[in-house]
């Protein structure tokens, strides 16, 4: 590891303890040329799951992505931000313990029309109509019709 004071390689760990997550290692070192202490943090290196979008084009996960279209989804609605975070770690956490390099979109979708259908009716119907790309007016009240014979 590389100082960086003085970019020297050579120094020793002083301390190591497990990162405030768990999912980490956090070493303190100290230089051996320039005396000075930093701290680095060791992570397991993790494949990031691909997903596989409706036309074929594959691109990582990305979380900030899902936390978008749920922030617009429920807008002034009342539904604690905790709430959304806890979801989209979740749904982060189970993508990667299928163990699948590549998840279908779809799969993504259903499971975040899933939740906000437990959430809030609202929310669900605004993210499916943008999810499902609602045409009109008529899938919209299809969609309503669905939901209300549940």
């Amino acid at each position: 590891m590389k100082c960086p004071y003085c970019g020297e390689i050579d120094n020793k760990v002083i301390d190591s303890r497990p990162g405030k997550d768990g999912d980490a290692i956090r070493r303190r070192r100290e230089c051996i040329v320039c005396g000075r202490r930093f701290t680095t943090y060791e992570h397991i290196e993790e494949m990031p799951v691909m997903i596989i979008k409706k036309d074929g084009r594959r691109e990582v996960f990305n979380s900030e992505k899902v936390r978008s279209g749920l922030k617009r989804a429920c807008e002034k609605r009342n539904i604690s931000i905790n709430v959304l975070e806890q979801f989209i770690d979740d749904l982060e956490h189970d993508l990667k313990e299928t163990g699948e390099k590549e998840i279908p979109s779809s799969i993504i979708g259903e499971k975040i029309m899933a939740k906000l259908h437990e959430i809030d009716d609202v929310a669900y119907v605004r993210f499916a109509s943008v999810y499902r790309e609602f045409k009109d007016v008529n899938d919209f009240v299809s969609e309503l019709k669905s939901l209300l014979s549940k």
